[in-house]
């Protein structure tokens, strides 16, 4: 009797420790480095264009492979860095300038400290640093805004770092500037109410408070040339050269050259080169398929320049195949 109790005893110990091994995370199994069946993919808001955009890709990807992506609302750029660093995201949408700020642990991560457990995977297309300025304000290059009342969108924002940065190329800092912290939509009432005399917005171009503004007043899109273009690049490797075409909004008869950002995904370090490798293919070669506006301006080469994040070794391999890298 006592033998057959020890036996129904081992049984049971031996059951319970399988079931909760097999219950537990990766960790727990010490499996940290598996990649998940399923790949978790931070955005924005779900109102957002990377929300949008992110949720046609995933429905593509998820119909023409056998990777199952999972699309999830967020705070968008910091948000998604912080998340792929606490494994909740694996894939992520974020602006490159944001990704440089913490991978060396500047401006928005300047009290977070470096983030290196992300890597490129591929820039998808371009947000516009857009500077507005009234027609009638006399205002016609940066330089003229010294002096000037501008709005630098949110404080703390990215946008209000790309505006340092863009007047700091002109040798212009907030001190010789009436600095106003707006938001977008804000901003453009406060001009159109000639409250302000010019603002910042970094978004996609067109841009819904511009449109509705240049509809309203007279406005015009005040240009970065190429000296001082070279000196913001030299400073600042995420910037791009972006002509804004005329004709964008009511009043641009001209094209305006300005730098952009580039919408961007990154990967969590965790994710296999084999993965990744597979999941940058699937994205790039299957564009075409995507009915999002913003898939038009998916190109290999604009995929790879003006990236100061590493590449995933996955997504280094895919796009020297393609030759997109030399």
């Amino acid at each position: 009797m006592k033998k057959r109790l020890v036996v129904v005893l081992a049984l049971i110990l031996a059951f319970t420790s399988v079931f909760f091994t097999g219950c537990g995370d990766n960790k727990a199994s010490g499996n940290d480095n598996a990649d998940p069946t399923t790949i978790n993919v931070g955005t924005g808001g779900t109102t957002g264009t990377y929300y949008g955009f992110c949720n046609v890709v995933a429905t593509v990807i998820n119909e023409k492979t056998d990777m199952k992506l999972t699309v999830q609302s967020s705070g968008a750029s910091k948000a998604n860095i912080l998340d792929i660093d606490d494994g909740i995201v694996q894939l992520a949408i974020v602006q490159n300038d944001v990704m440089d700020y913490a991978y060396n642990g500047t401006s928005l991560f300047e009290n977070d400290g470096a983030i290196t457990s992300f890597s490129t995977l591929g820039a998808v297309y371009a947000e516009v640093c857009q500077v507005v300025a009234r027609a009638d304000s006399g205002i016609k290059t940066i330089a003229d805004l010294k002096g000037k009342k501008v709005s630098v969108g949110d404080s703390g924002s990215g946008v209000e770092f790309n505006a340092q940065q863009i007047l700091g190329a002109y040798d212009i800092t907030f001190a010789d500037i009436d600095k106003q912290n707006l938001s977008f939509q804000a901003s453009a009432d406060a001009l159109k109410d000639g409250k302000i005399d010019a603002f910042f917005c970094t978004a996609g171009a067109p841009t819904v408070a511009i449109t509705d503004l240049s509809t309203t007043t007279g406005i015009v899109l005040v240009e970065i040339d190429n000296e001082h273009l070279a000196k913001l690049q030299e400073d600042y490797g995420f910037y791009a050269k972006y002509t804004v075409p005329a004709g964008t909004y009511n009043g641009l008869d001209t094209d305006a050259q300005t730098v952009a950002v580039k919408a961007t995904f990154i990967v969590s370090n965790d994710l296999s080169e084999e993965t990744v490798y597979n999941l940058t293919k699937a994205i790039y070669e299957n564009k075409d398929s995507y009915t999002h506006d913003k898939a038009k301006e998916m190109t290999l080469e604009y995929a790879v320049s003006s990236i100061s994040v590493p590449f995933h070794p996955g997504a280094d391999k895919y796009f020297r195949e393609v030759g997109a890298i030399k």
